[in-house]
């Protein structure tokens, strides 16, 4: 079983919105443990530790030893809540993990050759991603740190599905057993970009619309005045 990360955790006694306040106050940071055939058992972990953790990728992926006290687990990420305005980490969900059960968790996708494919290299391409990772399913042992696809072969127009993806013995995904072959990624010519409008254009938009708001102005102008000569005629009747 390979282990990427060690986290130092310990016991929670209290629960509740009012004490998840508090912990956070001191810098810790509320998490549950749960699955491996035992009961799920509240934790909390240091803020700062987590903090150099979770922008790495293979924090996501990998199996990591949770130390509390003098007990070990091992565990897999299975969330991490962050404050919506704030660089804070809120909750953190656990999965405890065994050596004889299969674990479900999402890898990334790695892309090898991008550059020197021909659609991109040759044929003037860009490559588009559908997908940056995928679930798998597979025993401790046998999970890797990441998937990778070549795109060395790949010409314009290609796409490359999930079933193209290899994978290590021991490991399948999930979403193909179900029937399910999206797209991961594809090469595609570029989108031609509609051409800027010249500064003739431009001043001349401007002047049509003036033209044509003058043209009613003009028009109830000549109007009135058609009227003037009959309201004369009524006044001169009224004498």
């Amino acid at each position: 079983m390979r282990i990427s990360f060690t986290v130092a955790a310990d016991f929670r006694e209290t629960q509740g919105k009012g004490a998840s306040r508090r912990l956070r106050h001191e810098g810790r940071v509320p998490a549950i443990l749960y699955g491996g055939n035992s009961e799920p058992r509240a934790l909390t972990l240091d803020h700062r530790n987590l903090l150099t953790m979770i922008d790495k990728e293979q924090f996501y992926s990998s199996i990591i030893q949770l130390k509390v006290g003098d007990q070990i687990q091992a565990a897999i990420v299975k969330d991490v809540q962050m404050h919506p305005a704030k660089n804070t980490v809120v909750h953190v969900d656990l999965q405890r993990v065994l050596e004889t059960e299969k674990i479900r968790i999402k890898l990334p996708i790695h892309f090898r050759n991008q550059a020197n494919a021909p659609g991109v290299k040759t044929q003037g391409g860009v490559v588009s991603h559908r997908m940056s990772d995928v679930e798998v399913q597979c025993l401790p042992k046998d999970l890797p740190e990441f998937l990778e696809l070549d795109l060395g072969k790949m010409e314009l127009n290609d796409t490359l599905f999930l079933a193209d993806v290899p994978v290590p013995e021991g490991v399948t995904i999930p979403e193909l057993t179900q029937g399910k072959n999206p797209a991961v990624v594809s090469v595609h010519a570029p989108r031609a970009e509609e051409p800027e409008p010249s500064a003739e254009g431009a001043a001349a938009a401007p002047a049509e619309g003036v033209a044509a708001a003058a043209a009613p102005a003009a028009g109830a102008e000549a109007k009135k005045e058609e009227a003037k000569p009959e309201a004369a005629k009524k006044e001169g009747g009224k004498k």
